[in-house]
């Protein structure tokens, strides 16, 4: 099942990039990723909420970061941007999965697909967000 759900991930931030660089129709460009990976090796339910929950809820979700970032959101490597959004949204709106998990995973994607360092400043700022987006869940853990 995790297994499923990274992959669901990683084809997610690819996705995204792509609708940052392109701007092609959200729902085209899921759409090719569907048709391109027809296995079952992740979970395109979760993959589809992903890519449309960000699209959708871009403004919301950008206003969450922008006051955790050095620089306009705008100006976030796109790989880097790509993936706080994701994470952001998975944060917020996946409260069924711990969010020591959803920024661990964020944070290997990071790894895997940006900067050198990039994944020092993903796990920076997912850490920040994480307790205004799930203050309970984060209090808890602290305390315990």
């Amino acid at each position: 099942m995790s297994r499923k759900r990274s992959k669901s991930r990683s084809l997610a931030t690819q996705a995204l990039y792509q609708w940052q660089v392109t701007g092609d129709d959200v729902g085209e460009i899921i759409g090719g990723f569907l048709a391109e990976h027809p296995d079952k090796s992740y979970q395109p339910d979760y993959f589809q909420d992903l890519v449309r929950g960000v699209s959708t809820g871009l403004d919301a979700l950008d206003e969450h970061l922008a006051p955790l970032l050095d620089r306009p959101v705008e100006e976030v490597d796109l790989v880097e941007r790509a993936i706080l959004r994701l994470g952001a949204y998975e944060l917020l709106r996946h409260p069924e999965v711990p969010y020591r998990v959803v920024i661990n995973e964020w944070v290997e994607l990071a790894k895997t697909f940006g900067a050198d360092q990039g994944h020092k400043y993903i796990n920076g700022v997912l850490d920040k967000l994480a307790p205004s987006l799930r203050p309970v869940e984060v209090a808890a853990r602290k305390r315990g």
